[in-house]
């Protein structure tokens, strides 16, 4: 097998000593490591699809990797077949922006670009790819079309989904399904591309990408804002959509715990406040228009909110190294949470309006069930998605039994708190390995059939990750 694949991929493309695959088999956290005959990193989509079909020919399981930076364990190699551990296959060598088309706003690249990559080159023609999120400087194109991610532009532009408007995948037996195209109108059937977005690696690999580009924002206007509570800060964000929506980029809700966490470990992080607030909201507006006002316009909003205390305070960033100094508090959170023990990242969804609801309850059953646990929220405001996080003393962690059951059962409290709000339990992350059960368990049970069928149809042997997204022998 491996030699079969290194006239593929040639030595450069092969890892197969455990020193060298160690930081492809075990997830960026640590906490879990799974085993492969090797690492596989083709530097073409030929070579990706060959590899493939030889994988498919062997019956060896494949588990696509791209920045490996995510938290449901779903890029971690575990097979479930006796003596097929399977392979790894990188994406890190096909990393080659192929096109961009300014007039249009698309770029085509292959899946192992780097997003802080993309963002440059897009920067280059006086556009922007509105997807940002703190792993920007690992995390790759194809993962994160994978696994739908989000970030904090997802109040303006939506999700990974929204932005894809091509892809090219290979298929389970080797095949290669191209749609790069990236017209705007095609209603010729299916949307194939999109059952790829989101699938965690499940129904193919994929090797290249058309996606949605954006106007630059020449116009921008940041601030960070106290207020006392959850509601209050819903209570903002309507007040913005109606002075300001087609001008927010960016709308986050951070408790004090998790700030404090990042300053105590993240080096060079500055506050605008002599403490940290209880409840911070960060806000971003921006516009193509360099005439429009936009630090105005937060001033004006925010006024009546000082005038009746449902603001405590608030700071207008005076320059664009000020504005990144918010920023980059905001997007230290999840180094600073690493450091500082273990935690469990909750990753659900409600309706805006439900937010403060769902945050209050979801402190009740954290208070009383777990009090051993520092409780932080993250929240992406204007989408609905919170981080609810328990956060353990690693001497806490080493007295556990059974670690993984201990992390389901919090699961299950605080997805079930989500579920009275009609609430998802995966916002963002995906459901990797880890959420696999609680997929089951909350999913429609018509849309989990139609899901195990869609899976059984473009990958009939159970090849592309198994164990993933959908629990070993589902559907």
């Amino acid at each position: 097998m491996l030699d079969r694949l290194r006239t593929i991929v040639g030595d450069k493309g092969l890892l197969s000593t455990p020193a060298d695959m160690a930081p492809w088999l075990s997830d960026w956290r640590g906490r879990r490591t799974g085993k492969a005959i090797a690492v596989v990193s083709p530097a073409t989509t030929a070579e990706t699809a060959a590899v493939v079909a030889l994988c498919n020919e062997e019956d060896q399981p494949i588990f696509p990797v791209g920045g490996n930076t995510g938290l449901c364990f779903g890029a971690v190699p575990e097979s479930d077949r006796p003596n097929k551990p399977g392979i790894v296959i990188s994406t890190r060598r096909m990393n080659k922006i192929r096109a961009i088309d300014r007039a249009t706003g698309l770029a085509t690249v292959d899946a192992g670009v780097i997003l802080s990559e993309l963002h440059e080159a897009a920067t280059k023609i006086n556009r922007q790819f509105p997807l940002y999120l703190g792993s920007e400087g690992s995390a790759q194109i194809g993962g994160l079309i994978s696994t739908n991610a989000g970030g904090t532009g997802v109040v303006r532009y939506g999700p990974m989904r929204d932005l894809v408007a091509g892809l090219e995948v290979v298929l389970a037996d080797g095949r290669v399904l191209s749609d790069l195209t990236g017209l705007r109108k095609d209603n010729t059937g299916y949307m194939l591309r999109q059952l790829f977005v989101g699938a965690e690696g499940t129904l193919g690999v994929i090797t290249g990408a058309t996606l949605k580009l954006y106007p630059r924002m020449s116009n921008g206007a940041h601030a960070w804002v106290s207020v006392p509570n959850p509601a209050a800060a819903v209570e903002l964000l309507a007040a913005f959509q109606d002075r300001a929506g087609s001008y927010i980029q960016a709308f986050e809700l951070v408790s004090a715990s998790q700030f404090e966490l990042v300053k105590r470990h993240i080096d060079r992080v500055r506050f605008p406040f002599a403490e940290i607030p209880r409840w911070s909201v960060l806000i971003e507006l921006g516009s193509e228009d360099s005439t429009t006002d936009l630090s105005d316009i937060i001033e004006t909003t925010l006024g009546g909110f000082l005038e009746r205390g449902a603001v405590l305070d608030a700071a207008i960033a005076a320059s664009q190294q000020q504005a990144a100094d918010f920023w980059h508090v905001r997007h230290s959170v999840s180094e600073a949470n690493k450091k500082e023990g273990i935690g469990i990242v909750l990753d659900v969804a409600v309706r805006t309006s439900d937010v403060a609801a769902f945050i209050a309850e979801a402190d009740k059953v954290a208070a009383a069930r777990y009090p051993q646990a520092v409780t932080e929220v993250v929240c992406h405001l204007g989408d609905g998605n919170v981080h609810y996080i328990l956060m353990f003393s690693r001497e806490f962690w080493a007295t556990l039994k059974d670690e993984e059951s201990f992390s389901l059962e919090i699961e299950r409290d605080i997805h079930d708190v989500a579920a009275k709000y009609s609430g998802t339990f995966s916002a963002e992350h995906g459901v990797g390995r880890k959420l696999t059960e609680e997929l089951q368990r909350l999913a429609d049970p018509l849309r989990f059939e139609l899901m195990g069928r869609v899976k059984q149809m473009f990958d009939p042997k159970g090849l592309m990750n198994p164990g993933v997204l959908l629990a070993r022998g589902a559907g």
